[in-house]
C-alpha cells in the first residue's frame, strides 16, 4: 500500500470519517487490481 494512502486512511480511520473511509477502500482495491493482477 503506498504511503500517502496509508496516511490518508489512518486520518480517516483517527476522525471517524465514514465516507472517507470507504472512497480510499475503494481507491485501493481499484489501485491493487491494476498493479497486482
Amino acid at each position: 500500500m503506498p504511503t500517502w494512502l496509508k496516511n490518508q486512511m489512518r486520518r480517516a480511520y483517527y476522525e471517524k470519517n465514514r465516507e472517507q473511509i470507504k472512497l480510499l477502500n475503494q481507491c485501493w482495491f481499484f489501485y491493487w487490481r491494476k498493479h497486482c493482477s
